[in-house]
């Protein structure tokens, strides 16, 4: 448990608090390449730890994310003509280049270098992009995640709405014990975790936590009785600030989260699905295209999902009696949603009853409260290493007497070239 004020530290994320400065330190993906599709495209509102911006691709393909407003009188720039080299508000032609300075002020030219609108850097990666939203002086490197490095035809990048808080969707997202309840008829029926011994053993409710703290984050190994004498691991990557890696099953692809503040009340849950050493076939992209996986279908031209809050998530009571969801939502990633959207926009963690196999989540906010603090007095952040990125989850099955850690060290150290282990 942990106080309010505690509490009111790590689920706020605006500038000049505690939290949002830290996360302020990474980059932070923002948006997928493709809703910036070409040199002067329409911009895109983009709204990221608590700060409204727009992001536009200009004529030479830079990309830019600046403050939404115009400085003259507060017109949304969403409204504006992105054209030669520039964003052009569309009330009296003030127009900014990608980094937030006016180069043309038509009524009054000779003011425009005095105007400058807020700005951040930007990359492309991963068919991702990503910015940068600290001091420049401590700018890390370029992300050096696995998904994010192989070829395009590898991996599969989806990003959705949530509606709560960042905090509670990552604890959803570093507690391994849940699937053997939320997740369980999907263990059996979903084309990316059935059919392997894997989604066998992840139904047993015996699940016991052990978790190895890193450098860049923590190890989360959650044990399950297998066959006789052996235990089936399922290891999860917690990377600091708020990326997740998901064990596999079988020759399945990995996946992975990461859990950004859009505000907050709200979060962009990032869904990424590769494998290191094949391109996803056309089977596992067209379900993930159809919302299966840690995936799900979103209306039209927007990142909320069809299902959501306003229509109770779809709820099936007559699947869930017949054992087909456990929950009566259909699908992984809005069974989590629901849930978590459930225990309110913030959940109060002052009224909670936590057991041991919460440690995972207990270690993750006490990191991420002494990470804020640490920064705060000048201490460069964890997890900003390429070696602290470079890493995977894996699923094994072990012998009882077997301590996962120093079985599982070569399965969670990336290898280009060479597959993930699962089960």
């Amino acid at each position: 448990m942990v106080s309010k004020d505690e509490n009111d530290v790590l689920t706020s994320a605006g500038p000049g608090t505690l939290m949002g400065t830290l996360f302020r330190r990474y980059w932070i993906p923002i948006m997928c390449a493709d809703e910036l599709a070409a040199p002067d495209c329409p911009p895109v509102r983009v709204t990221v730890l608590c700060e409204q911006l727009v992001a536009f691709r200009d004529t030479a393909g830079r990309i830019g994310l600046i403050d939404e407003f115009c400085a003259h009188r507060g017109v949304s720039l969403w409204f504006g003509r992105n054209e030669e080299s520039g964003l052009r508000c569309a009330y009296h032609g003030w127009k900014y280049d990608v980094t937030g300075q006016c180069v043309e002020l038509p009524s009054v030219p000779g003011l425009c270098k005095e105007v400058k609108l807020k700005s951040y850097p930007c990359i492309e990666l991963g068919d991702v992009i990503w910015t940068y939203m600290g001091p420049a002086e401590h700018c890390p490197p370029a992300p050096a995640f696995e998904w994010a490095s192989v070829p395009h035809e590898h991996r599969y990048v989806s990003r959705r709405l949530q509606q709560c808080n960042y905090l509670q969707a990552m604890e959803g997202g570093i507690d391994s014990v849940h699937l053997s309840f939320l997740h369980r008829g999907d263990l059996k029926s979903d084309p990316l975790h059935a059919g392997s011994k894997g989604s066998k053993f992840a139904a047993n409710t015996d699940g016991m936590f052990e978790v190895v703290e890193t450098a860049g984050g923590m190890i989360i190994g959650v044990r399950r009785s297998a066959d006789a004498g052996r235990l089936y691991w399922r290891i999860t990557q917690w990377i600091m600030p708020f990326f997740t890696m998901i064990p596999p099953y079988g020759d399945n692809a990995l996946n992975g989260h990461a859990w950004v503040p859009v505000d907050d009340e709200t979060c962009m849950s990032w869904c990424m699905t590769h494998h290191p050493t094949r391109p996803l076939s056309d089977d596992e992209l067209h379900t993930m295209r159809t919302g299966g996986g840690i995936h799900v279908n979103l209306i039209e031209d927007t990142v909320r999902p069809v299902v959501n809050r306003d229509n109770d998530y779809m709820m099936d009571r007559e699947a869930q009696k017949a054992g087909k969801t456990y929950s009566g939502v259909k699908g992984i990633a809005m069974q989590d949603a629901a849930i978590q959207e459930s225990q309110g926009a913030i959940q109060d963690r002052t009224r909670e009853f936590l057991v041991p196999t919460d440690k995972a989540i207990v270690l993750a906010r006490r990191r991420l409260l002494g990470a804020a603090n640490r920064v705060a007095e000048g201490t460069a952040p964890d997890g900003l290493d390429a070696e602290d990125q470079r890493v995977r989850s894996a699923s094994l099955v072990l012998p009882e007497d077997v301590y996962f850690y120093d079985a599982a060290k070569e399965a969670l150290m990336l290898k280009e070239g060479i597959e993930h282990v699962s089960v």
